[in-house]
């Protein structure tokens, strides 16, 4: 997949939120997706097309993990491996921008996880949320999903599972590019320029004990 065009509206691409829940932090330590979601959505905020599934990763889940995201063993049993759904969701990122929640980490599993179904991993210009929303909303303390769906008065019932995570980030994206255009940055170029850009260093004070 080539870039976007330099002149490319950031309204008129197509993108693909992705989110997956894994067996553990390192993909290349044969850390498996357990589950994804992957959303089509417009630059307007139109939601065009959702697939989500729980995978069998062809290894234990351990214990921490069900604790955090509610997935065992016993619902992965029985669902389809990575490589059955590798061409569907090799069809939904061809051509479109990856966008995910701290993209770096989604983008690891998948393209490993492709990589190992098809042989070739994925190319593809990619958005992240985290990246954008330090650039954009400075101000906040912390730039988490939880807190910036809080912070936009975005509901999502389903925290830790793939699609409620997706869902809820394809609303933050729409919130932090509606906060980039009133910035004037309405092209791709114009994204890429606002992450080159330095972050300026926050000025640190020393805390004081609060009166009692």
């Amino acid at each position: 997949m080539v870039d976007p065009p330099l002149a490319a509206p950031l309204e008129s691409l197509e993108y693909v939120v992705v989110d997956v829940e894994t067996t553990g932090g390192a993909a290349k330590r044969d850390h498996r997706v357990t589950e994804i979601a992957a959303i089509r959505a417009d630059g307007a905020g139109t939601t065009l097309e959702e697939f989500s599934t729980l995978i069998d990763p062809e290894r234990p889940i351990p214990p921490f993990i069900t604790a955090l995201t509610g997935i065992t063993d016993d619902m992965v049993r029985g669902a389809p491996r990575f490589a059955e759904i590798a061409p569907e969701v090799r069809r939904l990122l061809e051509g479109r921008i990856f966008v995910a929640h701290n993209a770096a980490f989604d983008w690891r599993f998948v393209s490993t996880e492709l990589e190992r179904a098809q042989g070739v991993g994925i190319e593809a210009p990619r958005l992240c949320t985290v990246r954008l929303a330090r650039r954009l909303l400075p101000e906040l303390p912390s730039r988490s999903l939880g807190a910036l769906s809080d912070y936009f008065g975005i509901d999502n019932p389903a925290r830790h599972r793939a699609l409620g995570d997706a869902r809820a980030t394809v609303a933050v994206m729409h919130r932090l590019l509606e906060r980039a255009a009133a910035q004037g940055i309405r092209y791709w170029h114009e994204l890429e320029t606002l992450f080159a850009r330095r972050t300026p260093r926050r000025r640190t004070t020393t805390a004081r004990s609060p009166s009692k």
